[in-house]
């Protein structure tokens, strides 16, 4: 009966409602905090990269977290703009011509594109500079303690150790036949860390048991990989259109991805059990408030762009 309960009660859950409401203070903040005072054009770029696009899929994640914790909400909010800046600014550096090249990003042309190489990468820079900057506010809103504990999950999250050196290994395995080992390490890393990170930060927000923290990791990292694969899959079957971004970029500049190593069916089926995986992770990590983070581990395999 317990079982049948919570199967109907995850059922019940309104993703979209739920969502939305969360959606709607990020945008707020976001358009409060991003590039209101930059000057030479700068917050035009800044402000560009970051409003009026994207799933804010990472935001949703710190949110969630935090409420199934039931954590600081000054904090959280903070965190999920912080993290949804890092993102911002990774997709801006990497659109450049010395990195993926890319002339479309969340359907409109790439910040280069729109604003010249130059303030691009002030743009990210600056973006980068705010995010921990939104992480450490003066008062007693968030104590400082939790201010570094978001800055350090953050920093790793972003850094060689995450991000950064998922990125400088992809660029370095263009053309190159790479394991399944070394496949999943590059997303750990280029994809992965920051989802999970994200993940950390929302529950960095309260006080959680070394079992919760480890079951939100695990969950955080099958999360992360399964969105690497989908988008694998997507970057194969969905048009640019679709996508909002240039379909078919993967093959064409000859990058490994699931797919290649996998087939279609496979990483399909990779991705699924990614899934349960993650979902099996919240129900070990022993909280009550898990609707939100189960429906975002669903919508991140279910979505078509």
């Amino acid at each position: 009966m317990e079982a049948m309960s919570e199967d109907v009660t995850a059922q019940a859950f309104d993703l979209n409602a739920w969502s939305q409401v969360q959606l709607q203070r990020t945008e707020a903040a976001l358009s409060a905090w991003v590039g209101v005072s930059a000057p030479a054009g700068l917050g035009e770029a800044m402000r560009y990269a970051v409003l009026d696009g994207g799933k804010r899929l990472r935001p949703l994640l710190v949110l969630a977290a935090s409420e199934a914790v039931q954590g600081n909400a000054e904090a959280a909010l903070r965190a999920a703009c912080a993290v949804e800046l890092i993102h911002a600014y990774s997709l801006v550096h990497d659109d450049m011509p010395c990195m993926d090249n890319d002339v479309l990003r969340r359907g409109k042309p790439t910040v280069h594109v729109a604003f010249g190489e130059a303030r691009a990468l002030l743009a990210g820079d600056a973006l980068q500079a705010l995010a921990f900057e939104l992480l450490t506010p003066e008062g007693e809103a968030v104590p400082d303690a939790m201010q570094a504990r978001l800055c350090r999950l953050l920093g790793a999250a972003a850094g060689a150790q995450g991000m950064a050196g998922g990125q400088a290994i992809d660029l370095a395995s263009v053309g190159l036949p790479l394991s399944e080992d070394q496949l999943r390490q590059m997303h750990r890393l280029k994809t992965g860390a920051l989802l999970e990170g994200s993940v950390l930060m929302g529950a960095a927000c309260g006080q959680v048991a070394a079992v919760t923290q480890q079951a939100l990791k695990d969950y955080g990292a099958a999360l992360g990989l399964a969105f690497q694969v989908v988008d694998d899959v997507l970057d194969v079957v969905a048009d640019s259109a679709t996508l909002g971004k240039t379909a078919g970029k993967d093959a064409a500049n000859d990058k490994p991805t699931y797919v290649s190593l996998m087939g279609l069916d496979g990483a399909r089926r990779h991705a699924a059990a990614l899934l349960q995986e993650s979902l099996a992770a919240l129900e070990r990590s022993g909280l009550r408030d898990t609707q939100a983070l189960r429906a975002l581990a669903h919508m991140v395999v279910d979505r078509s762009h």
